[in-house]
Parts: C-alpha cells; sequence; structure tokens
C-alpha cells in the first residue's frame, strides 16, 4: 500500500493510506462482528472479485489491521480477524455508517442487506441508557437475513444468524428503517404490517415499544443549502 498515498503528514491521510481503498471499510465492518473465513468474506460481499478481496486481504494484514489464524481442531481451516489495532475501528464504523444512513432512502436496484451489515446497523442504532434494567432478546428476520440481539442492562449482545428461543421475532423488509428513525411509531408498524411478530412475550407490542427506544436512528434535520 505504500505505493498509494497521500503524500501528507497527517493522521486523517495516513488512516486512509491503511483502509481507504475500496471495499476495506466494509471487510473491517464483517469482521467487526466475527472471524470469517475467505469464502465467507466473499458470500457477505457477493459483488467483490476474488482477486480485489485477496488484494484487499493482504493490504489490511501487512497494515497490522487484520490477521489469519488457524482453526484449532476439530475445526480446520483458516479465519481472518481483527488485530486489537483493527478493532479500534468500531467506533469509527458505527459513527460513519449513521452518518450515510441519514441519506439512505429506499435500497437501489440491486442493492442487498446482509446479517453482518444489519448487526452493525443494530450497534449504531444503540442507546445503551435507555436498555438500563432490560433482560430481553430479539431475533429478526428481514426476508432471508436474520440476525439477533440479547440485552442485559444496558449491554448489547449480537450476532448473524438466529438465536435460541428469543423473547420476540421481528420479521418485516428494509421498510423497517422508518420505524428505527421514528417516522412510524410501534403500534403503526404492526398495524400497517411494516413488521410482524411472534414469540412467547405476553405483550410484544409493548416489547416492541421497548425495543424502539432503545434502537434509534437519529435522522438529523436537513440544513438548508446556502444560495450564493
Amino acid at each position: 500500500m505504500a505505493e498509494r498515498t497521500y503524500g501528507q503528514y497527517c493522521g486523517l491521510a495516513r488512516a486512509l493510506d491503511l483502509v481507504g481503498e475500496r471495499w476495506a471499510l466494509l471487510l473491517i465492518r464483517d469482521l467487526l462482528v466475527s472471524p470469517k473465513r475467505f469464502t465467507d468474506l466473499r458470500r457477505g460481499l457477493p459483488r467483490i472479485p476474488s482477486n480485489i478481496l485477496s488484494t484487499r486481504l493482504r493490504e489490511l494484514e501487512e497494515a497490522g489491521v487484520v490477521q489469519r489464524r488457524v482453526l484449532a481442531r476439530p475445526e480446520t481451516g483458516v479465519v481472518y480477524e481483527l488485530t486489537h489495532y483493527g478493532e479500534e475501528l468500531e467506533e469509527v464504523v458505527l459513527r460513519l455508517g449513521t452518518w450515510g444512513a441519514a441519506r439512505l432512502g429506499e435500497p437501489r436496484p440491486g442493492e442487498v442487506l446482509t446479517p453482518d451489515s444489519m448487526v452493525i446497523a443494530l450497534r449504531a442504532m444503540f442507546h445503551p441508557a435507555a436498555a438500563a434494567g432490560v433482560h430481553v432478546s430479539f431475533q429478526f428476520e428481514l426476508g432471508p437475513v436474520v440476525f439477533h440481539a440479547r440485552v442485559d442492562d444496558g449491554v448489547l449482545a449480537d450476532g448473524a444468524g438466529p438465536m435460541p428461543e428469543p423473547d420476540l421475532v421481528i420479521s418485516g423488509g428494509p421498510g423497517v428503517r422508518a420505524m428505527f428513525t421514528g417516522e412510524v411509531d410501534a403500534a403503526d408498524s404492526v398495524a400497517t404490517g411494516l413488521v410482524r411478530l411472534s414469540g412467547p412475550a405476553p405483550d410484544p407490542l409493548a416489547l416492541l415499544q421497548t425495543f424502539t427506544e432503545m434502537f434509534r436512528l437519529e435522522v438529523p434535520v436537513d440544513v438548508p443549502v446556502a444560495v450564493a
């Protein structure tokens, strides 16, 4: 990566030297969720060519952001994972994702949801203060994309895929973003079919309301463009 630099003695410029190449931050996003094999990374980023994936992983290894680990028996193979230095990018990734989400809108043709991207979105939207004293688990089914979250007294544990015996299962589609932003409240989300609820919770709607208080996407008010 040394050949491609901005030529500036600046922390931001150096950071972009290290992780500013196309696909690099999305690889870091997915590795923030969990270590992954090469095939897992390829599956999570279906539009990345295999040779570019190999190149980015090599560059991130050389930068000390990613490392390889041989799996212990009985598993076999190698996984990629973030180093401690790489893990320090989590807050950057969450903040940048939140900033971009303000201009997300409806999905464009060909855009897909992935479990890892939604896990990171949950982390970005989580408000620990609103989750104090709460002990509950959620599973999300957005079409074929399944992910989960457990909240224990303000602490979030999350992951891709299903979980055993969630208190509430929330099913829907990309339009669920309107519930996260508060454009549609919990009751209307259910009444209009934006989401469907299932699970053993005695009052699913009340639990969905609790969820919307803990996970919120703060969309800033647009600033008028100044006219020259």
